[in-house]
């Protein structure tokens, strides 16, 4: 892969966890469905848009883009090859023929200067190594008076998934689990840190407001702790205490999770997050 910066990230999601992501699409998209629409309304997507996609992932957000935009085309960017060929094959699959999928660094990827009207990202843009470098890069793609819309993790604790997992501290050594840190799932928690990120990249009219949605995170209390306790931070932590450990710790988070198990059976966890707007200036 060409005009890669951000080694370790690439080497993250071209790994195991770009693996676990691609194979758990369906139940990933459960947990952040709720955010697509605030998300494509603030970006303001008309039918002649060319959109870019940050972060895209599997391509759930880059195909909803491309039907908002039936006569223009919606491209997502991504460092995972895995997840890249699955926002493929799903988009051929739906008939989305105005989506493409691009392997790339949006620090230093080579877009056309104005070419695309907005750029998107759904829980895609907190793991640049340089935010600044990778926003201001976005906003020579976009043409003047583009606009940049994403949604990104608020304070950890807000998030229902890391609170549920914070709250074995007594059986796991969740320490700092869900810390702010660069780059990082909550590199961007602070509202000021937003503001100062994209106005030193070259934004204007920078908006940041909470967004909530409920997050489907499994079928049964069982399955949504299989779930999460299957995930990368989840891994993690259990690969550090002994079976015994990891017992405990999948019956505690189980019974946790009892109490948001709703009638149809799904659990859903409380998750609040920023939605985040910017333009770039008309005049640049």
């Amino acid at each position: 892969m060409p005009d890669v910066v951000n080694t370790e990230q690439a080497h993250a999601w071209n790994g195991p966890e770009g693996s676990h992501w691609a194979a758990n699409q369906d139940r990933w998209n459960a947990v952040n469905d709720g955010f697509n629409e605030p998300l494509l309304d603030a970006a303001a997507i008309t039918a002649a848009h060319r959109v870019l996609d940050l972060g895209c992932g599997s391509g759930r957000t880059t195909r909803l883009a491309a039907v908002r935009a039936p006569k223009g085309h919606a491209t997502g960017l991504d460092l995972s090859g895995p997840m890249l060929a699955e926002a493929r094959t799903r988009a051929q699959r739906e008939g989305i023929a105005n989506a493409s999928f691009v392997q790339g660094d949006a620090q230093v990827h080579p877009f056309e200067a104005g070419a695309f009207d907005a750029a998107i990202s759904r829980f895609g843009v907190m793991f640049f190594a340089d935010p600044v470098a990778a926003f201001a890069n976005v906003g020579r793609a976009l043409v003047p008076g583009g606009r940049l819309a994403f949604v990104c993790p608020a304070d950890a604790l807000l998030n229902g998934g890391v609170a549920a997992m914070a709250s074995l501290r007594d059986i796991l050594p969740v320490g700092d689990f869900g810390r702010t840190g660069l780059p990082g799932m909550f590199s961007l928690a602070a509202s000021d840190r937003i503001h100062d990120v994209l106005t030193a990249a070259g934004f204007t009219g920078v908006t940041v407001r909470q967004v909530q949605a409920d997050c489907v995170w499994g079928h049964g209390a069982e399955d949504a702790a299989e779930f999460l306790l299957g995930t990368g931070p989840g891994r993690h932590l259990m690969d550090q205490v002994d079976v015994p450990a990891q017992t405990r710790a999948r019956r505690a988070l189980t019974d946790r999770l009892r109490a948001h198990a709703a009638a149809d059976g799904l659990v859903r966890l409380p998750s609040t997050s920023w939605l985040v707007t910017a333009d770039r200036p008309a005049d640049s």
